[in-house]
């Protein structure tokens, strides 16, 4: 499983592991980035790889010092089972 990037092109956040790819889509805009559809190919389900890919993304973004606007509801649920990134809910 390699490191989750960033796809610029396809405004996607993404992370491999063999030939599947699985991905965060999202749309930037000032101090905050609005995750809006993850998506994790079949092959790949049931192996932490939509967990990796999120914590992953939100360390990037983290790092990057924007808040995010979690519209996807499995980044969303992340976030609530994971209190740490709650700081960086915009507006929450």
């Amino acid at each position: 499983m390699s490191e989750v990037r960033e796809n610029m092109e396809a405004r996607r956040f993404e992370l491999a592991s063999g030939d599947a790819v699985a991905f965060i889509e999202y749309r930037r805009g000032g101090d905050a980035v609005e995750l809006t559809h993850t998506e994790v190919p079949q092959a790949l389900e049931g192996q932490g790889i939509g967990s990796a890919l999120v914590r992953g993304t939100l360390e990037r973004l983290r790092a990057e010092g924007v808040q995010v606007v979690p519209s996807c509801s499995f980044v969303a649920r992340y976030i609530e089972r994971h209190p740490d990134y709650g700081d960086m809910v915009a507006g929450g």
